[in-house]
């Protein structure tokens, strides 16, 4: 009797510890960071569940003792049992060389988060240009001396300095409203490459939580929340070129860390009349996992840079000998700009499946720039100088907050967020001046205040092998403009509305298939100064897109994508900063191809390539004289990696096809080919590099205009191609010590 009492105690007792239910944990890597999109797997059962941004996650049907994998890449996979106490799983991953067999397509992951998270760990960002080039079409071009944002084409886009790609670095909006020098503007020279942790990116209009600008797409930075180790490096290279950065670990704790990180720069250029170009980066991180599973991070950081520029050269100075590729028709051109941040946020948990994350930023932001694009079409005697310039105070607040829920077989993330975005532009100016001194005539003068509220909401639905992500997003904005040029304060104001619903599907096959159908509709604001000269319904024109695609593993080591897509854009005006008039650009569709492969050859050997092809046409012109100037129509980037366990480096390549100039394409931009190549070799704490760009020494033209013009001495202006010259062949090496 007393025996069969022993027993049953015991059996009660294995079934109490051997329960099923819920297992909570959390996966952070080896520096203490969060694993946002770790994949946690059940082996027992295949139910599997991902991370969320704090690295938490549940997964129900647990049962003490089971196994569970959990895989992330760039990390080793982790096998772990459940616990039999009840308390959460508390996971660390450590970095490991990357390996294309642990990556799998899996449900609830949209495809092209597997080929960013793979560029990540392939392609190291070896300058503040290089960032944008991480995502697959986009094609960057610098035309005023290093210091002014770059020009950006995607998905056959002039898209000119943003204004429609909508750009942020930790949920901090890059680009400018109404800005001096055009709308949308995108400096990204704040950013210190080194501090990078990830760089999220997509195409489309279809993501509820991006508003403004985010028509052709969206690139977002996140920054680093520690340092492995300290470090100092100091580059040197062609044309005087000299770099230095530093990153301080402050503070390393379990739950804590705090970090310094500063860039300093200065180079000539390849031009004739040197470039005397110097930029100055501080940022500091403080992060901090609070009681409860809370998280706070501050941040702050200043910018600051001045330049010299030769500007865009016509191609008959070049030809008639005039000047040289390098040289210049006006060298006083350039400029000064600086950007100073705030930014806080903190994450609420609410309970197990639901927190909140609110975002505080504040930037003091200055701008003046000198172009001088016609010469002397405008005024023969004193050339047709501009300044442009502007001070800005830009404040924001975002809290968003997302719930995971199951139930019934249902698993799901609601997303929802508010956010409030104000822009304090004074002094916003375009006025005709001489050798950067003599104010000859102000031509547009003002202050301009932008008001963007918002509101949106998505939610993801697993159902068994399909992913279906409703959204909804709500925009209001005021825009307000005092013209300092009227004879009395007359301040002008305009209100409009937009609402903006999304779609998207994704549907995984099987561990190697993923389709997806993305669906969706955005918008990109037009300049205030436009609003108030067009009127309301012109305000905030539809950008209708839709994209069709899939991801194809066909091998353990071989990832394909591709993508049919298709965008439509509504009647719009344009405000033309470098001559303060407004410009209709009419209807325009664009319709295009993008295929993309990531292969891993051996253990050490990489290659990458994407195609990116483009039809862009206006709506209501006639054919021949529809062209889009300017925007791509083919383009290309790939290259072979090494990774092994001394030494990384590469080959890329990038290339450009032809493109029209104007709407009848009687002018065309050449295209080009330009390949660059890198080596890295490390010794202990020293690490050696070598970058060349423009390995063979190709003759490129990075930037191009069909620009009207006229030189001192012409009777008659010209129409033709004006252009920034590439850089030729460099060499730049690199020292690092970390400690």
């Amino acid at each position: 009797m007393l025996y069969r009492i022993v027993l049953l105690f015991a059996c009660l007792q294995a079934t109490v510890y051997a329960q099923t239910g819920p297992l909570r944990g959390q996966v952070n890597v080896h520096d203490g960071s969060p694993a946002e999109g770790a994949y946690v797997l059940h082996l027992h059962s295949d139910e599997h569940t991902h991370t969320d941004a704090l690295g938490k996650f549940t997964l129900e049907g647990i049962t003490s003792g089971d196994s569970l994998q959990i895989s992330y890449l760039g990390y080793q996979t982790a096998l772990m049992v459940a616990p039999a106490d009840g308390n959460p799983l508390r996971v660390r991953l450590e970095e490991s060389f990357i390996d294309l067999r642990t990556v799998t397509v899996r449900p609830g992951v949209a495809a092209l988060s597997v080929v960013a998270d793979i560029d990540a760990q392939l392609r190291p960002v070896n300058s503040a240009q290089d960032v944008l080039r991480r995502v697959p079409g986009m094609v960057i071009g610098q035309h005023a001396g290093g210091g002014k944002a770059e020009q950006l084409f995607l998905r056959g886009f002039d898209i000119d300095h943003g204004t429609d790609v909508a750009i942020s670095v930790e949920g901090m909006p890059v680009n400018m409203v109404s800005h001096a020098h055009g709308q949308g503007y995108a400096d990204l020279h704040f950013l210190i490459p080194e501090t990078i942790q990830k760089i999220d990116y997509g195409k489309g209009p279809y993501y509820a939580e991006r508003g403004n600008f985010a028509t052709a797409g969206y690139v977002d930075f996140a920054l680093r929340d520690a340092l492995d180790r300290s470090s100092v490096s100091v580059e040197r290279g062609s044309f005087g070129l000299l770099r230095g950065v530093g990153l301080f670990d402050l503070l390393s704790r379990e739950r804590s860390n705090a970090y310094l990180a500063t860039e300093y720069m200065l180079t000539d250029g390849p031009f004739v009349s040197s470039q005397h170009f110097s930029r100055l980066n501080v940022m500091g991180r403080y992060t901090a996992e609070l009681e409860n599973g809370n998280r706070l991070s501050l941040l702050a950081s200043h910018f600051s840079s001045k330049w010299d520029a030769s500007g865009q050269i016509p191609v008959r100075a070049v030809e008639q000998g005039l000047i040289g590729r390098f040289g210049a028709i006006d060298d006083t051109e350039g400029g000064y700009t600086s950007r100073s941040n705030l930014l806080g946020a903190f994450t609420s948990v609410v309970d197990r499946s639901t927190f909140v994350k609110t975002t505080a930023y504040y930037s003091r932001y200055a701008f003046e720039l000198y172009s001088n694009f016609t010469f002397f079409l405008e005024d023969p005697e004193n050339g047709d100088q501009i300044r442009q310039a502007e001070d800005r105070n830009l404040y924001g607040l975002q809290s968003e907050l997302t719930h995971t829920f199951s139930a019934g077989g249902l698993e799901g993330r609601l997303k929802a967020g508010v956010g409030l975005r104000y822009d304090d532009s004074n002094d916003n100016q375009l006025s005709r001046t001489r050798n950067r001194e003599e104010l000859l005539e102000r031509v547009q003068y003002g202050d301009i205040d932008e008001t963007n509220v918002f509101a949106y909401a998505g939610a993801d639905f697993e159902l068994g092998r399909w992913l279906i992500h409703p959204g909804l997003r709500m925009d209001q904005f005021v825009f307000q403009y005092v013209n300092k040029l009227q004879p009395t304060y007359d301040r002008q104001e305009q209100r409009k509305a937009a609402v903006s619903p999304k779609l998207n599907f994704l549907y995984t096959a099987n561990p190697r298939t993923q389709l997806y159908l993305k669906t969706g509709i955005g918008f990109h604001a037009n300049d205030t100064r436009v609003v108030l000269d067009r009127g309301a319904a012109d305000i905030l024109p539809l950008a209708l897109g839709a994209d069709l695609g899939a991801i194809y593993r066909p091998t353990d080591r071989l990832f394909l994508n591709a993508a049919l897509w298709y965008l439509y854009l509504q009647q719009e005006f344009v405000y033309v900063g470098d001559a303060g008039i407004v410009e209709p650009s009419g209807e325009t569709r664009r319709l295009g191809v993008d295929l993309g492969l990531r292969y891993q050859l051996t253990d050490w050997l990489f290659a990458d390539a994407d195609v990116n092809y483009a039809l862009a046409r206006s709506i209501n012109e006639p054919e021949g004289a529809d062209y889009i100037p300017l925007a791509p129509n083919l383009t290309a980037t790939g290259g072979l990696t090494v990774l092994r366990q001394r030494l990384s480096g590469g080959l890329r390549y990038r290339y450009v096809r032809d493109r029209p100039a104007n709407e009848d394409n009687s002018i065309i931009a050449a295209g080009y080919l330009v390949v660059d190549a890198n080596a890295n070799y490390r010794l202990g704490p020293l690490t050696l590099g070598l970058v060349i760009e423009n390995a063979l020494d190709t003759e490129w033209e990075e930037t191009q205009f069909a620009t009207t013009s006229r030189l001192r001495d012409e009777a008659l202006p010209v129409e033709e191609i004006h252009f920034t010259p590439g850089a030729p062949f460099a060499v730049r090496g690199t020292v690092r010590y970390q400690f």
